[in-house]
């Protein structure tokens, strides 16, 4: 939450959050964690998140093909790995709950290509996002994120 409204709301709890998505992060592809944040926050409409994941997944290297598809990405497949695919269905499974849980063969699916570690860490960079994205979307956090902030 890089806004100062957005700080205002808990600076103990923002700095929980920072370390917790900090750990959440480690040894996921740096794309990947892109890409599972920008969706996450399509879903969530958190214009803020949207606007720092984007800029900050074109100053890793992501193309804007693969940005602009990933509304789509059951549609666009070409463009996304099956292992991407996968972390895009969990995140979705997760972000939704429609079900109250994440169908098993979603899970199954994500876990045929992460190892645990992995998949742990995926699910902890799923579920901080969420976090996030409530919090900003709760504070109206307007999307003007600046690279080298702190989200």
């Amino acid at each position: 939450m890089g806004s100062k409204r957005g700080a205002k709301v808990s600076p103990d709890v923002r700095q929980a959050f920072l370390q917790a998505t900090q750990a959440a992060h480690k040894g996921l592809d740096v794309h990947l964690k892109h890409l599972v944040e920008i969706r996450a926050s399509q879903i969530n409409h958190c214009a803020y998140c949207i606007d720092m994941h984007i800029k900050e997944a074109k100053l890793a290297g992501e193309t804007d093909e693969r940005i602009y598809l990933l509304n789509a990405w059951e549609e666009a497949t070409e463009h996304y790995s099956e292992k991407e695919q996968a972390a895009l269905a969990l995140t979705e499974a997760i972000t939704v709950l429609t079900d109250g849980f994440v169908p098993d063969e979603v899970y199954e699916r994500a876990a045929k290509h992460f190892d645990d570690r992995e998949l742990g860490q995926l699910i902890s960079t799923i579920t901080i996002i969420n976090a996030w994205n409530r919090l900003n979307v709760s504070v109206r956090n307007p999307p003007t994120y600046k690279p080298g902030e702190h989200g």
